[in-house]
């Protein structure tokens, strides 16, 4: 009995198995998380092509559409896709995760003001001092969120849900 008990534990038969086997749900693990952080960076990236896209509209207005609308159009229609005769579909954004902002820079003598406003008609009727200079910007922020495949809760919400955001912006005037 005590040279089977022996012979039994110098046999290596079998240890690579049970190496495999503690090892196998560390691996699986690691596989899943970089999968799910790859969609995470694609939907991403598919945001920031579109906040992108979309601010490359801004000259391209038509018809009774104003700037702020094309842009918003043109960014979820990068995100959805459109149908045969380019129109947008439907899908998971909507022109409400799209905020167009404008900003007035006023450069005096040394000092620097900003004044950030969601509403053009608004910032049309913005100027800056006789003796500052002016800068116009435009800046366009898609926001959208991703739902990892298992809820690991590192640096998302309470509802497990990451928030991505993507801004492009453009100089006008």
């Amino acid at each position: 009995m005590i040279g089977w008990a022996n012979s039994l534990l110098r046999d290596r038969r079998g240890s690579v198995t049970v190496e495999l086997a503690l090892f196998a749900p560390i691996l699986a693990t690691l596989i899943v998380g970089v999968a799910d952080i790859s969609l995470a960076f694609g939907r991403k990236l598919e945001i920031e092509q579109a906040s992108q896209r979309a601010i490359e509209k801004v000259m391209q207005t038509t018809g009774s559409a104003t700037v702020a609308d094309t842009i918003k159009l043109e960014a979820v229609c990068q995100v959805n896709g459109a149908d045969g005769d380019g129109d947008c579909t439907g899908g998971r954004l909507s022109e409400d995760d799209v905020t167009v902002t404008y900003r007035l820079e006023c450069i005096g003598d040394g000092s620097r003001t900003a004044t950030e406003s969601e509403d053009a008609t608004a910032f049309d009727a913005l100027t800056c001092g006789a003796d500052e200079r002016e800068a116009r910007y435009l800046s366009v922020t898609v926001v959208d969120t991703y739902t990892p495949m298992f809820p690991i809760h590192w640096s998302t919400g309470d509802d497990g849900v990451y928030s991505l955001a993507a801004t492009a912006g453009v100089r006008t005037q």
